[in-house]
């Protein structure tokens, strides 16, 4: 019996871009039709890369600056998502690139939430592993504030539980505008603790 299972759930790509740098005070994306993905991640994009320096995200596993995987070769939202985010922050329009996003998608519920190991998988055979549900960070804030002074520091409030989720390369190969994304998850009951459950 396979350990994923595909869904009727699918997600269409609705704006690609690629984060040309990284250590910068305000993230600086590029808009494109297409990215090529390859066992690095996305060809060309700051967060490519087999391996990364752990930071914040796992310090509780790992003391700053070890090379860990890199399982954040992605960042990938829903439009769902930033329209909330767009709402609460009673913004008249929100751009993309300031979320430092690889993919907009659509079509999706609960996209934030998807469950981590979960795949996302083209028609052509192109495949993201799911890490886990992205977080605000302080960073948008600061590129939200060049077109919007005053607001950015709104954004970490109300895009909490609506950041996306990272993903890494599973198969390479190349998604464009209008792909759509099957979804496929792991066959598992939810973890439970100290619970008597009967296994799956």
């Amino acid at each position: 019996m396979p350990a994923l299972g595909a869904t009727d759930y699918s997600a269409q790509i609705i704006w690609i871009g690629v984060v040309t740098q990284r250590h910068t005070v305000e993230l600086q994306t590029e808009e494109r039709s297409l990215i090529d993905l390859e066992w690095n991640g996305v060809y060309g994009g700051a967060h490519s890369g087999r391996t990364r320096l752990s930071d914040v995200r796992v310090s509780q596993q790992h003391a700053k600056g070890t090379e860990i995987a890199n399982v954040r070769q992605l960042s990938i939202v829903s439009q769902e998502d930033i329209d909330k985010i767009s709402a609460g922050m009673s913004l008249p329009q929100f751009d993309p690139s300031w979320l430092g996003a690889n993919l907009v998608v659509s079509g999706l519920p609960d996209f934030s939430h998807l469950p981590p190991s979960s795949r996302l998988q083209a028609a052509n055979g192109t495949t993201l592993i799911v890490d886990m549900q992205n977080h605000p960070c302080h960073q948008i804030g600061k590129t939200i504030d060049l077109d919007f002074p005053g607001k950015g520091r709104e954004f970490t409030h109300h895009a909490k539980g609506r950041r996306g989720i990272t993903a890494w390369v599973e198969r390479p190969g190349q998604l464009n505008l209008g792909d759509m994304l099957k979804l496929h998850c792991p066959k598992q009951r939810s973890w439970q603790p100290n619970e008597n459950v009967d296994l799956i």
